[in-house]
C-alpha cells in the first residue's frame, strides 16, 4: 500500500525556537523494600521498579479492590450510598482491624465504604461483601473477574479483607494497575482516599498513610500490615498536572514504608512530568478522500494521550502521522487510516492508531467517475 508521511509541528512541544537539549537524570534512589514500582497512571510508564511481578502477600491492600467493586456497583447504579446494609454474625466477628459495627444493625454503604477505605475496617468489609455479592467468597470471585478485566496478572483473591491466606497474594505492578483504575474511574469518590479520619461507632480512627499529613500533594491510596506481608503502602501524589503512584510492599516498618514511597514520589516529580500530546477526538488533519460525498475527511485519535518523559525535553519532541495515501468512500467512523508516532532522541514513546473522526459515504455516479479519472491521472504522473 502507498503511504504518505506529514510531519507535524505542534506548538505546544516547542518551549519556542531553542533546539532541545538531553537531560541528564540520575539513577533512581536505593529502595528498602521486597517489592515497589513508580508508575505513571495517565502514560502507564514504569520509572522505577524492583521484583513488581513477585507474587506477595498484599494484606490491607486487597481492600482496595474491595472498594473499587463497590465503587463500580454505586457507579453502576445497582447500590446506592444511602443504602443500610445488614450486618451479619459473620461481619461482626471478623478479626484484625475494625469499624466496630455491631451484629444486628444496618449501616449505611457510605459508612461501611468509609470504613473499608479510611479505617481498613475488616468488618465493613465483609459486610460490603456479603451485601454485594451474597456471601464474602462469591465477592472474591467477583474481585478476581474484576483483577483480569483490568490486567492484574499476578494477583490472586480469597477474601475481601487482606487477613492472611497462603492462595491470597498480589504485585507492586498489579496494585499500581488498580490504583491507577480507582483514580481514573471513579473520580468522584477517590477524595475518600485523603480522608485523615473517620468516627464511626463514636470511636475515632485515624488514616494509617502517614503521608497524608507530611506531604500535602499526596492524596491516597492504602496501607497494609500482616506478619507474613510486612508493612506495605499505595499512594499517589499530584503536583502541578502530574500524578504519580508509588507502591512498596514488604518493608520493616511503618516508618519505612512511608520513607521509600516518599523517595520514589519526590524522585519522579524532581526528574519527569506527564504531557498531554492529543485529546480524544481532536482532529489532527484533513487528509484527501476519493469518491464520496465530500473531499475532505477529518482525522484524529479515540483516546487521550500522554506521555511520560524527563523535565525539559519537551521541545525535543517529534511527531509523525503517517496516512493511507489512497482514502477511498465509503469511510466508517473509527476505521483506522493511518498511525501517529512520537519520539524523543530517536526512541519511539507513542505509536497510535489514526483513526476517521467521520463517517463519509460514497458519492453520487457522476462523482466517482470524476475522482476516479483525476486519481487516474494524478497517480500516473
Amino acid at each position: 500500500m502507498f503511504r504518505h508521511i506529514i510531519a507535524i509541528l505542534l506548538l505546544s512541544f516547542m518551549a519556542s525556537s531553542v533546539l532541545g537539549q538531553s537531560v541528564l537524570i540520575p539513577s533512581p534512589p536505593s529502595i528498602g523494600a521486597g517489592s515497589f514500582v513508580l508508575m505513571d497512571p495517565s502514560s502507564g510508564k514504569i520509572l522505577i521498579e524492583g521484583n513488581s511481578h513477585e507474587r506477595l502477600p498484599p494484606a490491607s491492600l486487597t481492600k482496595m479492590m474491595t472498594a473499587y467493586i463497590v465503587e463500580r456497583e454505586l457507579d453502576e447504579g445497582r447500590i446506592a450510598m444511602s443504602d443500610m446494609v445488614p450486618i451479619s454474625v459473620n461481619a461482626w466477628r471478623t478479626g484484625g482491624s475494625r469499624t466496630f459495627v455491631k451484629e444486628g444493625t444496618q449501616v449505611s454503604v457510605e459508612d461501611l465504604l468509609k470504613g473499608v477505605i479510611i479505617q481498613s475496617g475488616n468488618d465493613a468489609s465483609v459486610a460490603l461483601a456479603e451485601f454485594v455479592a451474597g456471601s464474602e467468597s462469591a465477592f472474591a470471585d467477583v474481585m478476581n473477574q474484576q483483577a483480569q478485566l483490568l490486567g492484574m496478572q499476578d494477583t490472586h483473591y480469597v477474601n475481601a479483607t487482606g487477613l492472611p491466606s497462603p492462595e491470597q497474594y498480589s504485585s507492586a505492578y498489579d496494585l499500581a494497575l488498580l490504583a491507577k483504575a480507582i483514580i481514573n474511574d471513579y473520580p468522584d469518590n477517590y477524595p475518600l482516599y485523603a480522608e485523615k479520619n473517620f468516627t464511626f461507632n463514636n470511636i475515632r480512627q485515624p488514616n494509617r498513610n502517614a503521608l497524608l499529613w507530611r506531604d500535602p500533594t499526596v492524596d491516597g491510596l492504602k496501607t497494609g500490615h500482616t506478619e507474613e506481608a510486612g508493612y506495605c503502602l499505595v499512594a499517589s501524589a499530584k503536583r502541578e498536572e502530574t500524578r504519580f503512584i508509588a507502591v512498596v510492599m514488604k518493608t520493616d516498618s511503618p516508618t519505612a514504608r512511608a520513607q521509600e514511597v516518599q523517595k520514589m514520589l519526590n524522585y519522579g516529580f524532581r526528574y519527569y512530568t506527564n504531557e498531554r500530546l492529543f485529546s480524544a477526538g481532536q482532529k489532527l488533519l484533513d487528509s484527501q478522500i476519493w469518491g464520496g460525498q465530500s473531499d475532505q475527511i477529518k482525522l484524529g485519535v479515540k483516546n487521550n494521550i500522554f506521555v511520560t518523559i524527563p523535565r525539559g525535553s519537551k521541545a525535543s519532541l517529534e511527531s509523525v502521522v503517517d496516512v493511507d495515501s489512497v482514502i477511498k468512500a465509503p469511510i466508517e467512523t473509527g476505521q483506522e487510516l493511518g498511525r501517529v508516532t512520537v519520539s524523543l532522541d530517536g526512541k519511539v514513546l507513542i505509536d497510535e492508531p489514526i483513526l476517521a473522526l467521520e463517517g463519509v459515504q460514497e458519492g453520487g455516479f457522476f462523482k466517482r467517475i470524476w475522482d476516479a479519472i483525476k486519481l487516474f491521472f494524478i497517480q500516473l504522473f
